[in-house]
C-alpha cells in the first residue's frame, strides 16, 4: 500500500520562499513519475512540477524558473522548493505518483496515488 505524506506548507509574504516535502512509503514501483500539484478555492487542481523516475523533470508556465522539483531515491522523498512566491500561488498543494504518459504529465487523472495536501498561503 502506496503513502504519500505532504509537509512543509504554511504561511508567508509574497517574494518569500517555502520548501513542500512529501514522503512515499510502501512498495514503489519503477518507472514512476511523482508530481505537485495545487488546488486554489473555486478552481480546478492544476500540476505544477513533475519528476520521473529517470530525473526528467517539467513545469507549468505558471512556476517555471520559480519553482524547483527534486527527489532523494534513498529517503524516498519528493521536495519542491518555491522561491519568489505570489498571492496567487495560494492554494492546497498535493503530491501524487502514478505510471503516467508524459505528454498528460500534468493531468490529474493520470496520478494514482495522492496525498492528503499541505496548504500554502501567500500575502
Amino acid at each position: 500500500h502506496v503513502q504519500l505524506v505532504e509537509s512543509g506548507g504554511g504561511s508567508v509574504q509574497a517574494g518569500g520562499s517555502l520548501r513542500l516535502s512529501c514522503q512515499v512509503s510502501g512498495y514503489i514501483y519503477s518507472s514512476y513519475c511523482i508530481a505537485w500539484f495545487r488546488q486554489a478555492p473555486g478552481k480546478e487542481r492544476e500540476g505544477v512540477a513533475t519528476i520521473a523516475s529517470g530525473g526528467a523533470t517539467a513545469y507549468s508556465d505558471s512556476v517555471r524558473g520559480r519553482f524547483t522539483v527534486s527527489k532523494d531515491n534513498k529517503q524516498n522523498t519528493l521536495y519542491l522548493q518555491m522561491n519568489a512566491l505570489e498571492p496567487e500561488d495560494t492554494a492546497m498543494y498535493y503530491c501524487a505518483m502514478g505510471w503516467i504518459s508524459w505528454p498528460r504529465r500534468f493531468e490529474n487523472d493520470q496520478y494514482r496515488y495522492w496525498g492528503q495536501g499541505t496548504q500554502v498561503t501567500v500575502s
